[in-house]
């Protein structure tokens, strides 16, 4: 039975409005959730079928936590897809993929694998690996970058005004999609971009999945990138029953490819859209809220809301300025340890940073103090050596085409086969036309594997028995029966060590993850399994269950909520990142860095705590840091600065970048010490000087000739602040940014 009473007005309106285009603007902890379930449910008892509804997220976490609110409102659920763009995508795909000249047996490849993809290809093109202005990754990321756009390498070539790098990108490209198609592989950008080229030639198939899926719901819209929108645009394109539920304030992808203007333009798109603004918020405190909304209303790039709430007023905002980096971590560390001492729990807490190297140093302090944590972001549990190991023999045996699957494991255990058998086996099956797999009886029969023919010979005798012998198991068993007959339990077994010990446990773990995939699915195939491996992210792996304090970068946190959150390095040149000040996007950047921080603070159910370091050692430098220009747009009534006791002074701001509301805090607390620390009292460095002064024409790369405005010492470099005609002022760190005196 749906519970119409327990939703706001707002989100009446939103499960309601049933046909036609519905933009809901679902601001942070507003109950989007709760809300597109009982939409769901409201669509199937008003007639709807089951089979006729899509529900697009962005996690396998999000799906399932959707997918299991609308069986407690609706049980006539089972044929209703619930899921993630790439899971979607990828069950289309597994249905007509040999339209466009592939076998359902595709593999999925990670990010590793493309990498091993893109070195042979490297090397077979004679172009340098250690050239550090065309890497391996930076080409996988322009390559990936086209894709979003669905730019294929024909139409990537045939764009104007090329130059020498972008064509060598363009005819690498070229090779990796040739490559990966004798593989029978995608990539992750590969799952999305074949499916609108799927749709866009066979318009049959097209058809079919638009009359199957005549009601659409989109979660997270604001992350979209364009292959994404194309896809939706399409599939909704006949019956125009698309919902697209997202927060613009929370649009912080940018620079994976996602596109703010999909949910900012979405009127334009569908003129007869319906506009539906969910801001009154069910997680936070006001005194939170007030500060969200502060910060991010300095931003233009959005669609006017203000969050509020029923809740309490709550605890004030608290701050601390730290010495440096080791202060702010024994800081956190201390101030965790009191609140357990009052009966809080270590799973009640969260610090968030911008980048993954801060972690290290918070790490250290909570270790002093005995404080368990875990670390969100490290190595996942599928990127273990162990468990890419057995999974590249269970995606040899579901796809023999796998070439970099198989060149993986051939030797593993060590079976007598080295590199240079290897590469003779690949050279003969590039000659003929060949997998690596198909090629190994050739190899071995014309004499081409020298002393390793037999044991070449071994290891293809095992790959068709495990064809054979396993084709009837489920994947549970499949990995069991891997792990032994390939040799890998007994190879750990006799090395005994403590990690091997580990490892062993690892691979019963996997079994245990294929079992509970099976279970909760019904799913026993392995290509079902090696689906789910395959796309799974390292949000679904986070539980709210384990005890420990959680650290996190602030992109991971989202979708995410703690009652007492650290939001730690809140320093420019930190967050907002150097990067977003000075490109030439600048503007841009800025305010996605901006949305960062309004995620951030909108993680804490009931207290947030701010913390910056006056110095930080950033790549091998000391770094004088100001405060983080977001800290300035908290009103100063809703902020609060702890006493730094190492000082033995409060916690504000030195004077380089003191806003005023933080001298009006001073003159609150009574406080007489000096406030305004002159620019000259920060360092300057020792071994570089400056052939430019203050009112000099200077050169800058990207930039062109500007006039000096100001320079201030900054430890080990100089900050730069260079004014240019038509394109406003731009702030440099001398060293790093070359600047160059012209007369």
């Amino acid at each position: 039975m749906i519970e119409f009473e327990k939703l706001n007005p707002m989100q009446k309106k939103a499960v309601m409005q049933q046909d036609g285009p519905v933009l809901i603007l679902a601001g942070a902890g507003s109950g989007k959730t709760g809300a597109l379930t009982v939409r769901v449910a409201n669509l199937i008892e008003n007639g709807v079928k089951p089979w006729n509804i899509l529900a697009i997220t962005f996690t396998n976490k999000a799906a399932k936590e959707m997918r299991d609110r609308i069986v407690a409102i609706e049980s006539n659920v089972k044929d209703i897809w619930v899921s993630t763009f790439h899971s979607a995508c990828v069950r289309i795909l597994r249905r007509d993929i040999e339209k466009i000249g592939y076998e359902r047996n595709f593999s999925i490849y990670d990010p590793e694998d493309s990498q091993k993809v893109m070195r042979d290809i490297f090397l077979r093109m004679n172009l340098s690996l250690s050239d550090k202005t065309f890497t391996i990754k930076g080409v996988l990321s322009e390559i990936s970058k086209a894709k979003e756009e669905l730019v294929s390498p024909s139409k990537y070539m045939q764009q104007p005004d090329l130059d020498f790098r972008q064509t060598r990108v363009g005819e690498v490209y070229r090779e990796y999609q040739k490559k990966l198609k004798k593989n029978n592989a995608v990539d992750f950008d590969d799952i999305i971009f074949n499916t609108v080229l799927l749709f866009q030639l066979n318009p049959d198939v097209l058809n079919y999945y638009q009359e199957k899926f005549k009601y659409i719901m989109v979660d997270e819209y604001q992350d979209t990138n364009t292959s994404q929108y194309s896809l939706v645009k399409l599939l909704a394109d006949k019956y125009k029953n698309l919902c697209v539920v997202g927060d613009d304030d929370q649009s912080i992808y940018g620079w994976r490819g996602a596109n703010i203007r999909n949910i900012l333009d979405f009127e334009k798109d569908f003129p007869n859209a319906t506009v539906i603004k969910l801001e009154q918020n069910y997680r936070s405190t006001q005194m939170i809220l007030d500060a969200a909304n502060s910060v991010i209303k300095n931003n233009d790039e959005r669609k006017e809301k203000s969050l509020w709430t029923e809740n309490q007023k709550g605890s004030i905002i608290k701050a601390y300025c730290a010495e440096n980096e080791y202060d702010e971590g024994r800081f956190i560390a201390k101030t965790i340890d009191e609140y357990i001492a009052e009966g809080q729990e270590y799973k009640n807490f969260a610090v968030l940073y911008r980048t993954n190297a801060q972690s290290r140093v918070i790490e250290e302090q909570l270790i002093r103090k005995n404080i368990p944590y875990r670390l969100c972001g490290g190595v996942r549990f599928y990127d273990r050596k162990e468990i890419r190991d057995i999974h590249s023999y269970l995606k040899m045996i579901a796809n023999p085409n796998d070439d970099i699957a198989i060149k993986r494991i051939i030797n593993v255990p060590k079976r007598g086969i080295g590199a240079t058998s290897v590469e003779k086996v690949s050279s003969c099956a590039i000659d003929n036309g060949l997998s690596f797999y198909d090629a190994i009886p050739k190899a071995v029969n014309d004499g081409i594997c020298g002393r390793s023919a037999k044991n070449f010979e071994k290891f293809y005798e095992l790959a068709e028995n495990f064809k054979k012998d396993l084709k009837d198991m489920t994947s549970a068993q499949i990995i069991d029966e891997v792990a032994k007959r390939s040799g890998y339990i007994n190879y750990l077994e006799l090395e005994g060590t403590e990690e091997a010990k580990m490892r062993l446990e690892n691979i019963e773990e996997f079994v245990s993850k294929a079992t509970e995939y099976i279970e909760s699915t019904g799913d026993i195939s392995l290509e079902g399994f090696l689906q789910e491996v395959a796309l799974v992210a390292d949000v679904d792996s986070y539980s709210e269950d384990e005890n420990a304090v959680v650290l996190m970068t602030l992109h991971s946190a989202k979708g995410l909520e703690f009652p007492i959150v650290f939001m730690s390095g809140m320093e420019e040149g930190l967050f907002p990142s150097y990067r977003s000040t000075t490109s030439p996007n600048s503007e841009h950047e800025l305010q996605e860095e901006r949305r960062l921080c309004y995620v951030g603070i909108t993680r804490a159910r009931e207290e947030l705590w701010m913390t910056f370091a006056k110095t930080r050692m950033q790549h091998g430098n000391m770094k004088y840091n100001r405060p983080s220009r977001f800290l300035d747009e908290i009103p100063a009534d809703i902020i609060k600065w702890i006493k730094n006791e190492r000082t033995n002074s409060f916690g504000i701001p030195f004077a380089s970048a003191a806003p005023k509301k933080f001298s009006s805090i001073a003159a609150a607390s009574g406080l007489s010490y000096g406030l305004k620390k002159s620019k000259s009292e920060i360092p300057a460095p020792k071994d570089f000087t400056l052939s430019f002064s203050v009112g000099d024409k200077v050169r800058a790369p990207k930039y062109g000739i500007g006039t000096v405005k100001d320079i201030s010492p900054a430890g080990a470099d100089f900050e730069v602040e260079v004014s240019f005609a038509g394109k406003g002022s731009r702030k440099f760190m001398a060293r790093l940014s070359k600047l160059i005196k012209v007369d």
